[in-house]
């Protein structure tokens, strides 16, 4: 069983993620954020196999995953994007994807973007009053299993209504994890890219 929720509030200092490669970054491209969930993402999750295949990936790390407390893991996600070259483009499972929703709107932190995939239910961890109700300030593409255990595909729906995100449902892929047998999801690295490149076209259109 996971421990009680806490939200703790936490001044994000430096470095919660493992670092990339330098010869990568000079690159003008956004920076990318794997943010597992509870439980961190095992050796066969398609994050964990990104990261193989993509070392300048970079994953947050979190003190303790399989402890749900949302403010110190949004403040993990803080630190990881105050330490990126530029706002990066978040890829986030689970309660990961609140703990980067958080980061960005209560942390105020900036993104490029955000690939939300199988967001875990805020009501089932009590942290829905925390956050933002609002449409997001970033583009974000939310990916939904029509059979996920941890949140229903219509409250999915209704989440990417209102946070202003691409809803792209998945047919009985469960929680979208090492378990649905996607291996290493190429579809969710196809996702990834169409958000990079609307971010190199807004970056052209020089907006925001």
């Amino acid at each position: 069983m996971h421990a009680s929720l806490r939200h703790t509030v936490v001044t994000p200092p430096a470095f919660a993620f493992e670092e990339a490669p330098r010869a990568r970054r000079a690159s003008t491209t956004p920076p990318v954020l794997l943010v597992p969930g509870l439980g961190d993402s095992g050796p066969d999750h398609w994050q964990s196999l990104w990261r193989r295949e993509r070392p300048e990936f970079r994953r947050v790390m979190q003190d303790d995953f399989d402890v749900p407390d949302l403010g110190i893991w949004a403040a993990a996600v803080a630190r990881a994007i105050d330490a990126a070259r530029k706002p990066p483009i978040v890829v986030a499972h689970g309660f990961g994807c609140l703990a980067a929703i958080h980061a960005a709107t209560f942390y105020r932190r900036p993104l490029a973007g955000a690939l939300l995939v199988a967001p875990s239910d805020p009501q089932r961890w009590r942290v829905s009053p925390l956050l933002s109700h609002a449409r997001l300030p970033f583009r974000a593409t939310l990916v939904a299993s029509t059979n996920d255990p941890l949140l229903t595909h219509a409250r999915a729906a209704a989440f990417a209504e209102v946070w202003g995100a691409r809803l792209v449902t998945l047919p009985d892929a469960g929680h979208i994890n090492a378990e649905s047998g996607l291996g290493a999801w190429p579809q969710g690295l196809v996702l990834l890219d169409e958000l990079l490149r609307e971010r190199a076209a807004t970056e052209a259109c020089g907006t925001s």
